[in-house]
């Protein structure tokens, strides 16, 4: 594979460390909306050292630690000037999105033959090269292996209690799906001030993780509506669906107080249909989906970094391996088996 340099508005990061997320595995067994053609470098969920970049960059320079972005608004079209940076439609990155840079080419090839990147990023390689606006600027001290997290699971996690369900102090949460992402939904919750945080999962030993990280109570998965309802009466303020399993997302939404809100967090399979209860909605209950938390990159990272060396962020604990890259193959097949909440792939 041989990667080029930086074109004009895009930085060349030497990456340092990458999670290993749901979202490549889907992409791997052929189920991502945006792996259209092979060659393909999987990868987005990193942080590394900006080495070179092109003509016309301003926000970073060579030497600067990054975590890498999921979404690089644009900062010009409609949504972008209504502060919704999460809904971004400009052309660099939607491009992205698809896998390439803006002019509809990559940088990165694989045998002479032009490879795509996982949402305009590939950081199961040692460089990528990404637009300026992905690269959000980090503390020289902060270790990569916990901050490239904060560029997918952490931000999609504490973003969906944060800025889609704008959770309040005194309220309680329900959290159906405790895997890496699930972990900061609880972790969310509980910087929101929510005082009672119920973690559903079917596998114990991710309820009793969630409980390290600030859940309340912990329930196995059976029949939510019922076994929320013996917590708090009548149902949650806020509930979660961070599984993506289409069935979770009806018994989750089931499991609202009228008036509650629920977020799907969790991606259910493209063309499915989801089966929502209709009588629900009469007692103005909320259905909301998100992407990547709703976050906004340059506001939302630093912040993010800024807990975790607080102390106020637990992203040690997050951390279940690191690998070479060389063993990536043996990384996701932990996260395909649920073994672990986060591997990370570093490099030296």
């Amino acid at each position: 594979m041989e990667i080029a340099g930086p074109g004009p508005g895009e930085v060349r990061v030497r990456i340092k460390a990458s999670g290993v997320c749901g979202s490549d595995i889907k992409a791997l067994d052929g189920k991502s909306p945006v792996v259209r053609e092979l060659p393909f470098v999987l990868g987005h969920e990193s942080a590394g050292i900006v080495e070179s970049v092109g003509a016309g960059v301003t926000g970073v320079r060579p030497g600067d630690h990054v975590i890498i972005a999921m979404n690089g608004a644009c900062g010009r079209c409609r949504d972008c000037g209504a502060g919704r940076f999460h809904l971004c439609s400009g052309k660099a990155r939607m491009a992205a999105i698809m896998g390439t840079m803006h002019d509809g080419t990559t940088r990165v090839t694989v045998d002479g033959v032009p490879a795509r990147t996982m949402i305009g990023i590939g950081s199961f390689a040692e460089y990528a090269v990404v637009n300026e606006p992905m690269c959000v600027k980090i503390d020289k001290n902060a270790p990569f292996d916990t901050m490239c997290l904060l560029a997918c699971g952490v931000v999609t996690g504490v973003g969906a209690v944060l800025n889609v369900a704008e959770v309040v102090p005194g309220s309680s949460v329900l959290v159906a799906g405790c895997g890496g992402v699930g972990l900061n939904v609880v972790q969310g919750a509980a910087l929101a001030g929510a005082t009672t945080i119920i973690a559903a999962d079917v596998a114990e030993p991710k309820l009793k993780l969630a409980r390290e990280f600030g859940a309340t109570h912990a329930v196995l998965s059976a029949d939510l509506p019922r076994q929320v309802g013996e917590i708090v009466r009548g149902g949650v303020d806020y509930a979660f669906d961070v599984t993506g399993v289409p069935g979770v997302l009806g018994a989750a939404f089931a499991a609202t107080r009228p008036g509650g809100t629920t977020v799907m967090v969790g991606s259910p399979p493209q063309g499915q249909p989801l089966s929502i209860e209709p009588g629900l909605l009469f007692a103005s209950r909320r259905l909301m989906g998100t992407q990547g938390g709703d976050a906004a990159p340059l506001r939302d990272l630093p912040m993010l970094a800024g807990q975790y060396l607080r102390g106020r962020l637990d992203l040690d604990r997050l951390v279940s391996e690191r690998v070479p890259l060389e063993e990536v193959n043996e990384a996701v097949r932990h996260v395909r088996e649920g073994a672990v909440a986060r591997s990370v792939i570093v490099f030296d």
